[in-house]
């Protein structure tokens, strides 16, 4: 049954799932996916630390904190990638772990007498969400301070892709390409590493850095079994990121568990069917790629993408 806590509940994991599906498609595809994974776990010290200087555990000076490190933190990996030539996955993992554990060092020695842990950033709780007070606009409630956050970040990511939809794409299929004709792959990269990271920052206090995660891959991965569009593929994923959320806080309430892992648990399915589809689809087809998965682009396509995404051209 529908109730204001269940429509709470789904409003605000919904408003987290299409922010996430949105940048994850990016990231799917530029096999970047567990740089979300680093941000959430890197923002720990800067929780620590905004707590030391404020003296609070207010939320926006977390948010500034938290964000700030997730900054720092996709400039380390890139730095480890790019100049020190270490291979991704292994900037990642070098990353967020010393980050991590520089964030529980610095609770274990200053905040081991304040409810200020790890926690707080991994597993937070999304049934509390109806629990917090309205926001009220000219005397009227508009909604609960995370649903209010996670709107005005949803609405930001949809700007800055909107404005540069080209760009993103260039450099996402084609960054040779894209410096070519004059495009700043570098400045964009960081654009995009910015906003996940203030994604991660703003859902993770609600849903936690694990459905955080969770959204930022596993719809776009599914979406990428589905289509070879890609505005298709961002708009699957987000409407797989929202079924999940509706499916999951179902299932929670059905068998009494946990929210934010019913949810992630919908996730899972969703893609298992997906790859079901796409063996399917395999067998049916033989020139589908096994290897790669659907094309998104194709040297017979690239023309007609790259026109489509250029109005000048």
């Amino acid at each position: 049954m529908l109730n204001e806590e269940a429509l709470l509940i789904i409003a605000a994991g919904s408003l987290v799932a299409i922010t996430c599906a949105i940048l994850g498609c990016f990231l799917v595809l530029r096999r970047m996916a567990m740089v979300s994974d680093a941000i959430s776990h890197a923002v720990l010290p800067g929780i620590v630390i905004a707590f030391l200087l404020a003296g609070t555990r207010e939320s926006v000076s977390m948010l500034i904190g938290a964000g700030l490190i997730g900054m720092i933190c996709t400039f380390i990996i890139e730095f480890l990638h790019s100049k020190v030539k270490l291979q991704a996955d292994a900037s990642i993992g070098i990353t967020f772990t010393w980050l991590f554990a520089l964030g529980v060092i610095l609770i274990s020695l200053f905040a081991s007498q304040v409810d200020l842990d790890q926690d707080c950033v991994l597993y937070g709780e999304i049934a509390y969400v109806p629990l917090e007070p309205y926001v009220y606009l000219l005397g009227s409630p508009i909604g609960t301070r995370t649903i209010l956050t996670m709107a005005v970040v949803l609405l930001l990511v949809i700007a800055f892709v909107c404005i540069g939809f080209k760009e993103l794409f260039l450099t996402t299929f084609d960054g040779a390409f894209a410096i070519s004709v004059g495009i700043a792959a570098t400045t964009w990269h960081y654009l995009l590493m910015g906003a996940v990271s203030i994604t991660t920052v703003a859902a993770f206090e609600s849903v936690g850095a694990v459905l955080v995660v969770a959204f930022l891959i596993v719809p776009a991965a599914t979406a990428y079994l589905l289509t070879d569009n890609f505005i298709k593929m961002i708009f699957i994923a987000c409407l797989s990121g929202t079924i999940a959320v509706i499916g999951g806080y179902y299932l929670a309430v059905a068998i009494d568990g946990a929210i934010a892992a019913a949810m992630a648990t919908v996730t899972g399915l969703q893609f298992s069917f997906a790859f079901a589809w796409y063996r399917f689809r395999l067998t049916r087809n033989t020139s589908f790629e096994l290897d790669k998965g659907p094309s998104l682009i194709n040297p017979a396509q690239t023309s007609v993408e790259t026109t489509a995404v250029n109005p000048q051209a």
